[in-house]
């Protein structure tokens, strides 16, 4: 009895340390700045002239280390195979999104193209970027959760600062002649997808060009709890040019889509101030392929064939999607008993059915999306006079009706169930062992050289 009641009253006093940390909100300073009164912000991104007639665009999954790696696999498959110019499909790349452990591969391969291929895996992959943060479990660490979370910004970002990205901005990212890039997390209280994108700053009346790429990237993985969420400041009387036309016009629609809605929706608030700090964790929590980045883009085009430019909406014949998909799917033993889940499972259980059911959702409404582009952008060739085609870069045996969008998802599910099933084993951590990040770039590799469809090309 004696020794039950010390057992409760230890227990009682772990809770009231518990909930007297958790008091203690933690919280990271904003790290964006305003718009200077002389500063035109950045404008809309365009897609490079990659040549030929194959446009690739590339979404990568979250997953920590496992999905950068993953993904890194599929950028060495699209090196691999050549195209008719006497280059590769990783040239032909227009687009390239990135969540989470997505993220740190789609930044890297922005920043540094087909040279980034030669150092990511020792640079990223066969490193602890765990080192810097706090993993261990002990009642400080579940107190700071509670509070907030049990990282700061600054850990993983430095980190990634340090080893990675030396430095740099996402005006080193927005570069013409490079792919357009989409680093994406979310917005905690609008509920919706954050794209680090000039549309999005400019609504906030902040300066993209000086946030760094590796900020973006900690904030595309900052998975709650375990990271104290990324804050951005909105700076309403820092600007005065107008959001774009197509915010008030997707909310005045009543058959817009409501992923666009919300996102309009947000904008409106940034620009309004009505939303003062914008709290951003893991992407992965409202959209775990980036596909949203996309689905925007083309709410806001006012041509049909953008975000593509016109000569290459001409000289297009196929625009390939290829969804990168790290997932794990699901897990655990407690489906076969009546028991559970409970604890750390029944957390997992419940994040993960949260985001795979945004990522069904998510996925349908970008397949509408590439179906209503395609459309567009086939009637408008068509409405095209042989001279403007010409004109735009044509080839003489050119037909306006022969373009073709096409979505490709490259996944565990397509190994044998052995392989399969110790890729799904692989944890979603930042610290991997070397021979667990050499299968998942064989398997990326080889996932993309067995699509028939990008072969016959």
């Amino acid at each position: 009895m004696k020794t039950a009641n010390l057992c409760f009253s230890i227990a009682r006093l772990c809770v009231v340390y518990l909930l007297f940390l958790a008091g203690c909100a933690t919280f990271s300073p904003p790290a964006n700045e305003p718009l200077a009164p002389s500063a035109n912000p950045m404008g809309q991104l365009t897609t490079p002239d990659v040549g030929g007639d194959t446009a690739i665009a590339l979404a990568f999954s979250g997953g920590g280390t496992r999905a950068a790696a993953f993904a890194y696999g599929v950028l060495r498959g699209l090196d691999d195979i050549p195209t008719k110019n006497g280059k590769s499909y990783l040239d032909q790349v227009v687009f390239v999104s990135g969540v989470s452990g997505g993220a740190v591969s789609a930044a890297y391969f922005g920043l540094k193209g087909r040279a980034g291929l030669a150092d990511f895996r020792e640079r990223f992959l066969l490193r602890d970027a765990e080192e810097d943060l706090k993993t261990n479990i002990s009642l400080v660490n579940l107190a700071q959760g509670l509070s907030g979370g049990v990282n700061d910004a600054s850990r993983l970002s430095g980190w990634l600062d340090r080893n990675l990205f030396g430095g740099a901005t996402l005006s080193d990212l927005f570069q013409p002649g490079k792919p357009v890039v989409w680093l994406n997390a979310s917005d905690l209280y609008n509920r919706t997808p954050f794209l680090f994108s000039p549309l999005t700053f400019a609504a906030l009346c902040s300066d993209i060009k000086r946030y760094a790429v590796a900020q973006a990237v900690a904030a595309s993985a900052a998975v709650p709890v375990l990271f104290v969420p990324i804050v951005l400041e909105s700076f309403p009387a820092a600007c005065n040019t107008p959001l774009p036309a197509w915010v008030d016009g997707v909310l005045a629609k009543q058959n817009a889509g409501a992923q666009v809605q919300a996102f309009a929706r947000a904008l409106k608030n940034y620009r309004s101030g009505q939303v003062q700090y914008l709290k951003l964790a893991d992407g992965g929590i409202t959209d775990n392929f980036g596909l949203s980045g996309l689905v925007i883009a083309r709410a806001a085009a006012d041509k049909p064939y953008m975000p593509l430019t016109p000569d290459k909406a001409v000289k297009l014949r196929r625009l390939v999607f290829v969804i990168v998909n790290a997932g794990q799917g699901p897990s655990g033993d407690w489906s076969r008993t009546i028991e559970g889940p409970s604890g750390a499972d029944l957390l997992g259980a419940v994040t993960t059915t949260a985001i795979d059911s945004a990522v069904r959702s998510g996925f349908d409404a970008f397949r509408l999306s590439v179906r209503d582009w395609e459309e567009t952008t086939r009637k408008w060739r068509c409405g095209l006079s042989r001279a403007e085609a010409h004109r735009l870069g044509a080839s003489a045996d050119w037909r306006c009706s022969n373009i073709r969008f096409e979505i490709n998802e490259v996944a565990f599910a397509r190994f044998g169930a052995e392989r399969a099933t110790r890729l799904s084993a692989i944890p979603t951590r930042f610290n991997l062992a070397a021979d667990e990040v050499d299968l998942l770039i064989k398997s990326g590799r080889e996932a993309v050289l067995d699509q028939t469809s990008l072969k016959a090309f």
